[in-house]
């Protein structure tokens, strides 16, 4: 009997957008198209050449309620928060932001000139985690774990791929994955049944099939949202480089104001409440 496999159920295609102080991207997830995916509430891809268009970067921001991943594919950053944190993002590299119950940060380009190229996305923690201690983990490109078989390499950020651990520490049982398909390679993943996926593709292509088993192809900038049970199959007729996302999902009420996302209105308007008062972030919870 064949393996069920999952299906291409829908393709959607990313929205110029501009957030921080300016900053051009392209947004992924959180659009009038897609607002959400449980558990993943945002995917922005920030890709310039032209300091423009990134150097005022994103200024000291709040966030209440979920983490924050940004990968870096090209270029620096610089993130700083209202505790005394500080670290630099390089090429390659991961921070992994818990916020919690409250944290205010700044992530800056730590450069004038060249292209500007990473991801940031939003993973939702449930209620139960929603006020938990603020952490980071910054994870250098060279502590990213890679596997190499058949024609594809991944980089394993986060969950597991071919029996190997990803780098990043997970409250959730998130999959992050940065996919590299030579020509004609196929990427296979064995996913716990009834997670939800993603897959961006920022290179080339990747095909799939429909829910009557008709070939699907989700091009450059485009994302493909897979069926929630079977194995994750998908080819690179001409090669393709893609991340790979995936989640349990929560399950909950999402309520969401700018930074913050909490579980009701009232936890909402008592973050912003805090945030005007100078107690967001420093009040013990």
């Amino acid at each position: 009997m064949a393996e069920r496999q999952r299906v291409v159920a829908r393709v959607v295609n990313g929205q110029p957008a501009s957030d921080g102080a300016g900053v051009r991207l392209l947004r992924i997830l959180g659009t009038q198209s897609l607002d959400h995916h449980d558990p993943f509430l945002l995917l922005d891809e920030f890709r310039n050449e032209n300091p423009d268009d990134y150097i005022a970067g994103f200024p000291a921001h709040p966030h209440r309620g979920f983490e924050t991943v940004t990968y870096m594919l090209e270029g620096l950053m610089r993130h700083e928060d209202s505790v005394g944190n500080n670290g630099l993002l390089t090429p390659g590299s991961v921070q992994w932001m818990t916020a919690g119950q409250g944290i205010i940060h700044s992530e800056m380009p730590e450069q004038s000139n060249g292209l500007l190229w990473g991801y940031q996305l939003w993973v939702n923690l449930p209620a139960s985690l929603k006020m938990a201690e603020p952490r980071y983990q910054d994870i250098p490109a060279e502590q990213i774990p890679e596997t190499s078989d058949l024609g594809q390499r991944v980089r394993i950020i986060a969950g597991e791929h071919a029996g190997v651990a990803g780098a990043a520490e997970t409250l959730t049982g998130v999959t992050y994955l940065d996919v590299h398909l030579e020509p004609g390679a196929t990427f296979a993943h064995d996913l716990a049944e009834g997670h939800n996926s993603l897959a961006y593709v920022y290179e080339g292509a990747l095909t799939g099939v429909d829910t009557v088993g008709r070939s699907v192809e989700i091009g450059r900038q485009q994302l493909g949202i897979l069926s929630p049970f079977g194995a994750v199959s998908l080819t690179a007729e001409t090669g393709a480089r893609f991340l790979f996302i995936a989640g349990a999902p929560i399950n909950e009420p999402v309520e969401r104001m700018g930074p913050f996302v909490m579980n009701t209105r009232e936890e909402l308007m008592q973050a912003a409440q805090e945030y005007r008062a100078g107690t967001f972030a420093t009040k013990p919870h």
